[in-house]
């Protein structure tokens, strides 16, 4: 194997090997994730490897290159038509892959807001409870106070009346600590974070319980109800103001601290993204407007399919994972499954395993744990069998190594951290063409609205917070299709928890009672 053809397979952001003299005077091998080159001291151990590959390794991996590779062309294809179904999507329900829930979230926060709110955050395992203090403009947010409850896993599984009456008792235990109860009814925003077909700003139709829950007895029925019913039988005065997703959330949370915030986006274990449109934009209201014009719309982009660059890795695991395509040509939730961070650990596995089988990646030996399928994280689901280890974001971990002699990727070759780099760059760089066909859209019908001045995509999310590489190739993408010009007045910037807050403000937003002080 030759210097020249490693250094042209991998990634400058991987790296080079170098050796290093140890104390006890022997040469040992060393790995720089900062460097494109390879010195001429590993070639004869590189060659070694080559001899021992039923393919050469670099030739695997450029193959996995060129399948993920996503060039301008591309992503301007995957902005095109993010933009064509969004418009269809708005058209007529149907209309796209993308659902474009109206979300009835027609007031944002203006900062006027006053009063003690609430907000319950349903999206997983655990659930979070907050209370906000609220002092209009001068004093903005006065304080905040949360607590995090475990849903127990019988719960899980449970009726929809033991499941919301444990909600509400713990509610009621956070709304009575210190005393603190409001003097009024209480006013809560609910951010449930499963498939709700929404029919007002205070309530929703749970389509179907997903992530490890199967709760009987609520699908059908309206999730609000469930829970201020659960409430009255605890004899809890609050009520629901405000159902929306994390995602709307997200959006007014950051809102409510600048005025230029358009679009929402959530990089985590899943993804999803909004924005505010305008409502003469959605033929499908078919003219029901709200005197602000304006209203959130949930994309629900994970179910965005079209022009992305697709690995057999990428179809091998949608076909074995839970929600497969239902269609030989399509699938499901494929734009999620490339760009979120639930599957990129499992994309990079079932790579690396192709490497180990068909070019003696590890050598002879084939690591036990890489035929575990999500042994790499982010992991959702909490699997026994897999070590606390291995429920880490272990590519961000690999990426960024730079111990002196690389204990965590420890004796795992640059290959590794190439197919971790290759897969992120293009999950990141897809993500950030999403944003821009969102941005084009609004800017189509509204000139200059958004490409004329300061806009600001508010992110959220573990994979966005935790992972830096993939903000950089992220943010690379969008300035390389929208150019330097406009790009100079687009803010990408992170909203941390911004989801708490923001529905917490949605109540009082949508106060039914008035100010709650």
């Amino acid at each position: 194997m030759s210097v020249t053809a490693i250094a042209t397979a991998t990634p400058s952001a991987i790296g080079s090997f170098r050796t290093r003299r140890s104390t006890n005077g022997v040469s040992r091998f060393k790995m720089s994730v900062r460097s494109g080159s390879v010195s001429m001291a590993a070639a004869p151990m590189l060659t070694k490897l080559q001899q021992d590959c039923a393919t050469p390794l670099p030739v695997l991996h450029n193959v996995l290159q060129q399948d993920c590779a996503t060039p301008l062309p591309v992503l301007r294809n995957v902005v095109a038509s993010m933009s064509d179904d969004i418009r269809a999507g708005l058209a007529v329900d149907g209309g796209s892959d993308l659902k474009m829930i109206l979300s009835y979230v027609d007031s944002l926060p203006t900062g006027d807001e006053k009063g003690l709110f609430y907000a319950l955050d349903l999206g997983g395992t655990n659930f979070r409870v907050l209370r906000v203090e609220l002092g209009g403009k001068d004093e903005r947010v006065i304080a905040i106070e949360s607590d995090q409850v475990s849903i127990p896993q019988e719960l899980m599984s449970a009726t929809s009346e033991e499941l919301f009456d444990f909600i509400a008792s713990a509610l009621a235990n956070f709304a009575h600590k210190d005393g603190n109860f409001p003097g009024k009814k209480g006013e809560i925003g609910f951010t449930f974070s499963f498939p709700v077909k929404q029919t007002s700003i205070d309530s929703g139709i749970l389509i179907k319980w997903t992530k490890g829950f199967a709760v009987s007895g609520t699908a059908g029925k309206d999730v609000v109800a469930c829970l201020n019913e659960a409430m009255d039988r605890k004899g809890i005065d609050m009520r629901v103001s405000a159902l929306v997703n994390d995602t709307v959330a997200t959006l007014a949370g950051a809102r409510y601290w600048d005025d230029d915030v358009m679009v929402a986006v959530i990089l985590g274990t899943g993804t999803n993204a909004c924005y505010v449109e305008r409502m003469d934009c959605i033929p499908k209201l078919q003219g029901e407007f709200s005197p602000s014009g304006r209203t959130i719309v949930n994309l629900e982009w994970g179910a965005f399919s079209k022009g992305l660059p697709l690995t057999v890795f990428d179809r091998d695991m949608d076909a074995a994972s839970i929600n497969p395509g239902e269609q030989a040509n399509s699938s499901f939730n494929i734009f999620e499954k490339t760009i979120s961070g639930m599957y990129l650990g499992e994309i990079a596995r079932r790579a690396l395993l192709h490497m180990a089988e068909e070019g003696s990646l590890f050598g002879k030996s084939m690591p036990e744990k890489l035929s575990m399928p999500f042994v790499l994280g982010p992991y959702l689901f909490r699997n026994p069998t897999i070590p606390n280890c291995c429920r880490t974001p272990d590519l961000s971990t690999m990426q960024q190594d730079g111990t002196e002699d690389l204990h965590t990727v420890g004796s795992v070759l640059y290959n590794v951290a190439g197919v971790c780099d290759t897969i992120v760059k293009r999950a990141a760089r897809l993500a950030g063409a999403g944003i821009a066909g969102i941005l084009q859209k609004i800017e189509e019908d509204t000139k200059d609205a958004i490409f004329g001045k300061r806009t600001v995509v508010a992110m959220d999310g573990g994979l966005y917070e935790r992972y830096p590489q993939y903000r950089r190739y992220l943010k690379e993408a969008v300035a390389e299709l929208l150019g330097p010009e406009t790009y100079q007045n687009i803010v990408i910037e992170h909203s941390k928890d911004g989801s708490g807050i923001g529905a917490a403000l949605l109540a009082a937003t949508n106060s039914k009672y008035g100010r709650n002080l």
